[in-house]
This record gives C-alpha cells, sequence and structure tokens, in this order.
C-alpha cells in the first residue's frame, strides 16, 4: 500500500467514527472514500446546501456518495443572514467554514459521532485561507494533512481508487467570484452562477466568472482559452452574459488561476 494512503487509513481508523464535510471536490471526495473503505457505517458525508455553491455540485456530491455507498446527510447553511459574510471582509471564508462547521457539529451530537473532519491538504495551507481558523475553533480535523498529502497525492490516489473527480477542476464556493468589500447577495450570486452555468453547458472545464459591479470578467484554463474568441462562442457568452444583467463581457488574458481575488491583497499587504 502507498505510505501516505496506508498512514491516512491508520489515522481515520484511530477516529472510530467520522463526520467528513463534503463538497463533493476531489479531496472531500478520497476522504470520504477511505473513510467509508475503513469505517463503514461509521462514516457519514455531509454537505451544507447553499446558494454559494456552483451550479450543479450539490447534486454532483449526492452522485458521489451513492458512487462510494456512504450515507450522506444535506443540510441548508444560512451564512447569508450574517451581515459578517455578506459585507464580504478579507476573511469572509471564516464565517462560511464557521456556519458549516457548526451545522456539522449538531450532526455529529446527532449522530454520537465524536470527529469531524474536511478535505483540507497540504497545499491549501500555502494560500490565504481564513477558514482554517474557524477549523482550528471548531477542532475540524485534517487528516489529508496529517498523512502529509497534497493535492497530487490526492489526484494520484483518486484515480488508482477510480474515482471520477481524480482530474476533476478545482471548485470553490461562488462567493470567493467576487473583490472583498463588495456586498454578497442572493441576486448577485443568481447572476454569477447562471454565467458559469452557461460555460459548463458549452464544454468549459476549467473557468471562473469574476464579479465587477457591472462587468464580468471570464478566467478560462490554458487550453481552453482560445475557445472563448471562436466567434459562436464568443457571440454566445455575450448575448447571454447580457441578458443576465452584465454590461460587459471581458476574458482575463492571464487565465485562470485559484484564488485570484487574493491578489490584490498580497499587492497591499
Amino acid at each position: 500500500m502507498d505510505p501516505k494512503l496506508a498512514r491516512l487509513t491508520e489515522i481515520v481508523a484511530a477516529a472510530d467514527n467520522l463526520l467528513v464535510a463534503f463538497s463533493g471536490g476531489v479531496d472531500s471526495t478520497f476522504l470520504l472514500k477511505v473513510a467509508h473503505q475503513t469505517l463503514g457505517e461509521r462514516a457519514v458525508g455531509l454537505t451544507a446546501a447553499s446558494p454559494t455553491a456552483p451550479p450543479g455540485e450539490l447534486e454532483a456530491a449526492a452522485e458521489l456518495a451513492r458512487l462510494i455507498g456512504c450515507r450522506h446527510i444535506v443540510i441548508d447553511s444560512h451564512e447569508l443572514e450574517n451581515p459578517s459574510f455578506t459585507e464580504n471582509p478579507v476573511n469572509r471564508c471564516f464565517f462560511c467554514k464557521d456556519e458549516l462547521y457548526r451545522i456539522c457539529r449538531e450532526q455529529a451530537a446527532k449522530l454520537g459521532f465524536s470527529t469531524i473532519a474536511d478535505g483540507t491538504n497540504l497545499d491549501d495551507l500555502k494560500d490565504h485561507r481564513p477558514g482554517l481558523k474557524a477549523a482550528k475553533e471548531q477542532r475540524i480535523r485534517h487528516p489529508l494533512v496529517e498523512a502529509d498529502m497534497t493535492k497530487d497525492d490526492i489526484r494520484r490516489l483518486s484515480r488508482d481508487f477510480n474515482l471520477p473527480t481524480w482530474d476533476k477542476p478545482a471548485i470553490a464556493c461562488l462567493t470567493s467570484r467576487f473583490p472583498y468589500g463588495v456586498e454578497i447577495n442572493l441576486e448577485r450570486l443568481g447572476k454569477i452562477a447562471a454565467c458559469e452555468k452557461t460555460l459548463k453547458e458549452l464544454g468549459f472545464r476549467e473557468f471562473r466568472v469574476r464579479y465587477h459591479e457591472d462587468l464580468v470578467r471570464i478566467e478560462a484554463g490554458a487550453k481552453e482559452i482560445d475557445r472563448l474568441l471562436d466567434p459562436a462562442v464568443r457571440e454566445t457568452i455575450v448575448t447571454r452574459f447580457k441578458e443576465i444583467g452584465f454590461t460587459y463581457v471581458s476574458v482575463d488574458l492571464e487565465g485562470y488561476r485559484t484564488g485570484s481575488m487574493n491578489e490584490a491583497i498580497k499587492k497591499t499587504g
């Protein structure tokens, strides 16, 4: 067995029971798979249903839980009712994760579970992640970090497990599409969700649609950015985005990269 996988299995087995904060992304899917394989019915996945989730991700998480064969709980989250979150400060992620982990704590108590974990990996520790503070306060375990696993490790082992997420592009909640200080609300989230759904329907895999008031900035992966300039694709995007309510539609020539909204923090920090 792979040494890191063996270590992860030991960590999970020692927990005796495990509630996994399960988004359906690469990391939490892999963790839930190992947890279910190790603990059986004593492993449960929990997904928070929220308008901040990218289109289709809740349904994808449910399908992945069925594929794994693990019990899956879906609970509505209410971070949009918290002004500290909707005002969109630089530590916005703290309030979102705090809500998620609060839900996890409540459900773990109902299940009689003592351990809650998420899919944080070693690479996540390198970026601006206020949610890690919430995890520490709520005593959330990071088994993938404890097992010294990077994103590459997780993708490689996910492929060995035949998990369809092994090459899934990174996902992030829709609030990451907004510059810090710009208010988050249902209308704006809905507009960004509709734009990203359009790109998904056009076959794009790795992208973000960033909100800048009347303007949207499309980031696409290096292998896909040229497609944005195909006349038919471009016309479809412009027409649809303007129907959604944006005045200007732009393409970021630097392309897709995670955490691009954090670049402003690094410049002023």
